[in-house]
């Protein structure tokens, strides 16, 4: 997939002589040491790509810089260095009038509190952005309707703020922002004001739209279970810099140096590892034909300690070819659910040839 957004060493610097702080930050100056002249830098040297229709969650503590981030992507912020590309075009280049065009048509925002307006209905603050591009009365009703109705607000079009829950009212902003059919959705800490169930709601609303609208999304959180649960690819920000970028199982099971490890002491790996993450991919080549129950590569762990419990022997992992490529045997799961990787090894069902050869597939 190509790149819809992209970011190219982004600075941001608050203070004086913020062009001077970015040439100190490149020569090996940290975030203290600008600090103490009255300076801070909340973005040092920020570089990803996100493809069309991916999730990408931007995850840090407070302070660490992703808000910031997240508000250069659109123009909100203006980068002190560095450029954003929205398919291709950069964006620091704009004047005002195309950035104000670029935020109305391409890329939405979704706020952490809402930011409803409670003088308006629920239709009319769904159809806000509408309204903004000028497009007739009508034609916003019906596109304000299908996207509260894909929000799953049907019937609640004439309600007002007030009148709906805090999950509810967040579905509005989420229905404003798919109203404009904007390619990107920016989403800051959008589900975090939220009780833990409503946000969980949430996600799961998050997800199954996107298995049909398949947009390009920036997601912006400090809940590591969250950032695993919701995206394609993390990518880690520490005081500004972003330390690590991969998928969840790329960060659960490979983290870049202690600051990432420490945040993955807690995470349920079984709720983010799958068979294609722990099966060893050095096997014989007959497991496939043992009779035995067998997984794909995307079964969750779960599901896989599950199959595995009911067996004598390692559980077979099939593409979907119904080729081998690879297994699991029960001391390889035990070993990911700790703090070690268990010890590889080949399947061992009853009347197996120890003799087969070796095949190795990525």
């Amino acid at each position: 997939m190509s790149a819809r957004l992209a970011a190219e060493h982004l600075y941001k610097v608050f203070g004086r002589r913020p062009d001077e702080a970015v040439d100190r930050l490149r020569k090996g100056a940290d975030r203290e040491e600008l600090r103490a002249d009255g300076t801070t830098a909340a973005v040092i040297d920020a570089s990803f790509d996100v493809a069309a229709g991916e999730i990408f969650v931007v995850m840090g503590l407070s302070g660490s810089g992703k808000s910031t981030l997240l508000r250069m992507l659109n123009g909100l912020l203006e980068p002190t260095d560095g450029q954003v590309r929205y398919d291709g075009e950069d964006l620091t280049a704009l004047n005002d009038r195309d950035l104000r065009a670029l935020r109305s048509k391409k890329i939405s925002m979704v706020f952490q509190h809402f930011a409803l307006f409670p003088h308006r209905s629920v239709r009319d603050n769904a159809a806000y952005g509408l309204e903004v591009q000028g497009v007739p009365r009508a034609e916003r009703v019906r596109r304000a309707d299908e996207a509260l109705a894909l929000c799953g607000l049907a019937g609640w079009e004439k309600s007002w703020p007030d009148e709906l829950s805090g999950g509810m009212q967040q579905r509005v902003g989420l229905a404003r922002a798919l109203a404009t059919d904007a390619d990107v959705l920016l989403m800051d800490e959008s589900f975090s004001a939220l009780d833990p169930l409503i946000r969980r709601d949430m996600q799961d609303q998050l997800l199954e739209l996107q298995k049909t609208l398949k947009k390009t999304i920036v997601f912006i959180t400090h809940d590591l279970n969250e950032a695993m649960r919701l995206g394609d690819r993390i990518a880690v920000m520490r005081d500004g810099r972003i330390v690590q970028t991969g998928t969840a199982e790329d960060i659960l099971l490979r983290p870049e140096g202690d600051y990432v490890a420490s945040f993955i002491q807690d995470v349920d790996r079984s709720r983010v590892l799958t068979a294609g993450a722990v099966m060893d991919t050095d096997v014989r080549g007959d497991e496939a034909d043992c009779g035995c129950e067998t997984a794909t590569p995307e079964t969750p762990f779960a599901e896989l300690c599950a199959i595995s419990a009911r067996l004598t022997h390692p559980v077979a992992v099939l593409d979907e070819g119904r080729t081998l490529v690879g297994v699991v045997p029960r001391r390889r799961l035990v070993g990911f659910l700790g703090d070690e990787q268990g010890e590889p090894g080949a399947c061992d069902h009853p009347g197996g040839d120890q003799g087969k050869k070796v095949i190795s597939r990525a």
